[in-house]
């Protein structure tokens, strides 16, 4: 089935993919290409997306994209920059805002009988996020909404399917954003809204069946969302020609080697469990630097996963969780692409599974919309909900070097912890959650005993892509409840902190 899709073009802001999720939750499907390598196909494409942008239109360094076959042949959207950028460069003027227009402001007039803005009403809060303004409309330009501090908010080009906006409908602080790219890609391009899980479940499995036919696929499992939904849509599409292999590093939360292994056996998965920890705990041996630990662990898991493949005989194909995220070409601030796909290649030097043929199943979508096929597939709710959890896995959340002690001393902290949020009815109001091990002894004092021992920071946090996340406010009762049964159950603790940093500056994981 063709679905009708959108072009969003890329100038380097920071909530360009928050764009084409929200096309994409209005069932529409989206893709995003830097300004600068517009697809040769457009035919393909009924309507544009101009992303925003740090730089401005009235610097030297300018970004300049070539809507030579867009504007005026399809129905356009120019967001922030865009609007800008039309503006500056089609006879309209913009200059150095007089007033900081950034943050929250309300639609102060709307042009009533204009479909772009229908069910919008005067005093609607948009989200305002630039230094530069519009003083004076392009040529054609006919006003549709304004704030009290932005007169040209929102435009239209006359005789032209093209519209303008200053603000961010994409961000949840715009009330009305959804409302507003409804408007422009169903009410005014007319576009389909048939981009759902249901069919991206059928559509997938029917090109994974013509892409790998009858040929045998491996996929490393890793108990995460991602893999777990690549590895049941495969599963539908191929059966027992996939081959699943769940590593256990060592490093993994408590018990979860057996339970996430049980679970998959429940799904109908053809899972082998590979318990492999004394070889990583082996090759982590003495390192204390993160990025050393870092490819200590993925060498560790490169090797095994390799042992275990030549295992399995006539492998064609290797089966990756790939998420849309990770194979978008993002633009930098500077203005140049800055490619971050990741890449495969048949060199020599390589482990012998990366030279087989490459699937990536969920390579077209979101997180988000991969809980939503999820659910569509029938996976339990609480797989589908679980935080993510780092590859390298308590590796490092373990600060220094790393011992099967302090593994099993932070996996019992972690349960506490993890489990503690559960039964609170806090675990789903999170984003990710763990605890750290830090190199650090204090004192303390157990019954009549002075005691010199560890100290353990819980983290947990809020936000929706992992870029940027919030600390959580976690209630006071529950923070001491959890530090008394750390303290009193695990051997070894005598502290515990609580890691009130928000990402940026910090990171959400320490290491």
């Amino acid at each position: 089935m063709q679905h009708d899709k959108v072009l969003i073009l890329d100038f380097g802001s920071q909530y360009t993919q928050l764009i084409a999720r929200r096309v994409r939750e209005l069932n529409i499907y989206s893709e995003i290409h830097p300004f600068n390598k517009i697809p040769t196909n457009l035919e393909t494409y009924k309507a544009v997306i101009l992303s925003g942008s740090p730089n401005s239109v009235r610097g030297e360094d300018a970004l300049h994209p070539d809507l030579s076959e867009i504007r005026g042949k399809k129905p356009m959207l120019a967001v922030c920059y865009g609007a800008q950028y039309l503006a500056h460069f089609s006879g309209g003027e913009v200059a150095p805002s007089n007033t900081r227009e950034y943050g929250r402001a309300n639609l102060s007039f709307i042009k009533t009988d204009e479909p772009f803005v229908k069910n919008i009403s005067e005093g609607s809060q948009v989200w305002m996020s630039h230094s530069d303004t519009i003083k004076k409309l392009p040529t054609n330009g006919v006003l549709i909404a304004s704030t009290n501090d932005v007169e040209n908010a929102a435009y239209k080009i006359e005789g032209e399917s093209t519209y303008a906006i200053q603000f961010h409908p994409e961000v949840y602080h715009s009330t009305d954003g959804k409302q507003l790219l409804e408007n422009f890609l169903v009410a005014i391009a007319g576009l389909k809204q048939d981009w759902t899980p249901d069919s991206f479940v059928e559509e997938t499995v029917a090109a994974i069946r013509e892409k790998v036919g009858n040929d045998k696929v491996v996929l490393g499992l890793s108990g995460g969302v991602d893999s777990t939904v690549a590895a049941v849509l495969l599963n539908k599409a191929i059966g027992e020609n996939l081959y699943c292999i769940f590593v256990n590093n060592g490093l993994l939360r408590k018990n979860e080697f057996t339970s996430v292994l049980k679970q998959y056996e429940g799904m109908g998965l053809n899972v082998k469990g590979v318990d492999a920890s004394e070889r990583f705990l082996e090759a982590l041996k003495g390192l204390e630097d993160p990025e050393k630990k870092r490819k200590a662990i993925g060498n560790s898991f490169i090797e095994v996963f390799d042992d275990e493949a030549h295992k399995l005989t006539d492998v064609k194909w290797l089966a990756q969780g790939t998420i849309y995220p990770d194979v978008i070409e993002s633009v930098s601030a500077t203005g140049g692409p800055s490619a971050t796909i990741k890449s495969h290649h048949n060199v020599g030097g390589l482990p012998d599974f990366m030279k087989l043929k490459i699937v990536e199943p969920l390579r077209a979508i979101f997180k988000d919309e991969v809980r939503r096929v999820g659910a569509t597939l029938g996976i339990d709710p609480e797989l589908l909900g679980r935080h993510p959890f780092p590859g390298p896995g308590l590796g490092i959340r373990i600060l220094g070097d790393i011992t099967a002690e302090k593994v099993q001393m932070l996996q019992e902290v972690d349960a506490i912890f993890i489990n503690g949020l559960k039964e609170w009815g806090l675990y789903d109001k999170v984003w990710q959650a763990g605890a750290m091990l830090l190199p650090v002894n204090s004192v303390g004092v157990m019954g009549d005993e002075r005691t010199y021992e560890k100290c353990v920071a819980l983290r947990a946090v809020e936000s929706t892509d992992g870029m940027t996340a919030d600390w959580v406010n976690l209630p006071y009762e529950f923070l001491q409840k959890t530090s008394n049964d750390i303290i009193n159950k695990v051997k070894g603790v005598n502290r515990v902190v609580y890691d009130i940093s928000s990402k940026p500056p910090a990171t959400i994981e320490w290491e």
